[in-house]
């Protein structure tokens, strides 16, 4: 496992609306949360229909021992962020220890952050560290419009003119082959966002000539090329045939159904949960950024904690009941 998961609970102290879509929640947890990395996030647990789910959140800077998040409410939702928007001042809930998945190389001398719509919040804590180490720092946040653009009001006092907000409304899209050509050779870029702007940054930065590990990125699992819908999964030793409901992932339902496929992020992002696909009747939906294009491409394997599909899936979990001990087939 990458980092150790501790659970605890927590207070909502307070919410307020960011923007229309966006929701802030202050938290107050029991236990107070050591020191955090910039670009931390904490896992959620919810309750969907009555069944248990996890969220991620990525924490905004906040003082007196408090935790900010910001959640934004999705038109393809599978329950989650309405949860969160339900939540009132002193609801309780359980929460993660704040953990980093981003890899951040922090001796460099020239950065520039890159963010599309709620993937700017992990982007206010790095930049207000980068800024404190005095180092060459840009920052590109994609949004609809300036209305919708959260944070937009802290990141613009922080870094001033090094920060440009880029307004799809007003035709001011940004353009991340021009923006990555005018950086300086060692310079590292920082991106979270949808999967689209992801999988469109990790293009320009190797058309660039840049080292790939010179791109460091997070993503949401909530973001696809296709609509959240309900899909059937297969398993391909004995045909039998399991729905994944729209609010619900796979890798929960395959759980649920006793396949215990073993996981770590949850997010997307390190592969431990990927399991191989022996055919599919529909398309699937890459949400991972583990497998490259290439990969997406074969079908071969999928992510269940965030990936999905459209028609039926048809797996093996590597899962044997008659190799278990005691365990008839």
């Amino acid at each position: 496992m990458r980092f150790a998961e501790h659970w605890s609970h927590a207070t909502v102290v307070a919410t307020r609306d960011l923007s229309s879509t966006v929701r802030e929640i202050t938290l107050k947890p029991d236990l107070p949360a050591a020191n955090w990395a910039p670009g931390s996030h904490i896992s959620v647990a919810v309750l969907i229909d009555g069944q248990p789910e996890r969220r991620s959140y990525s924490l905004i800077p906040c003082a007196d021992g408090l935790l900010r998040i910001a959640v934004r409410l999705a038109d393809d939702s599978r329950g989650g962020s309405r949860a969160m928007w339900a939540l009132q001042p002193g609801g309780r809930l359980e929460i993660t220890n704040p953990t980093s998945l981003f890899e951040i190389d922090w001796s460099r001398q020239h950065y520039c952050l890159i963010a599309g719509g709620i993937g700017v919040t992990p982007m206010l804590g790095i930049a207000a560290a980068l800024a404190r180490k005095g180092v060459g720092l840009s920052m590109h946040y994609a949004a609809k419009s300036r209305e919708d653009a959260a944070l937009h009001d802290e990141l613009s006092a922080l870094l001033g003119d090094r920060f440009t907000l880029h307004a799809s409304s007003q035709g001011a899209r940004l353009n991340l082959a021009a923006t990555f050509a005018a950086l300086p050779t060692d310079a590292i870029a920082v991106v979270c966002g949808p999967l689209r702007m992801l999988e469109a940054a990790k293009h320009a930065w190797a058309d660039a000539g840049r080292l790939a590990s010179d791109l460091c990125f997070e993503t949401f699992g909530s973001s696809g090329r296709l609509p959240t819908r309900e899909f059937r999964i297969r398993i391909e030793t004995t045909g039998q045939e399991i729905l994944v409901p729209r609010d619900r992932s796979m890798l929960d339902v395959l759980n649920a159904a006793g396949f215990e496929v073993i996981s770590d992020c949850q997010r997307g992002e390190c592969g431990v949960c990927a399991i191989d696909v022996a055919r599919v009747d529909g398309e699937i939906d890459h949400r991972d950024v583990f497998f490259s294009a290439e990969q997406k491409q074969h079908n071969g394997k999928i992510c269940p904690c965030v990936s999905r599909a459209n028609g039926t899936v048809t797996i093996d979990t590597l899962y044997r009941a008659d190799e278990l001990p005691g365990v008839a087939a």
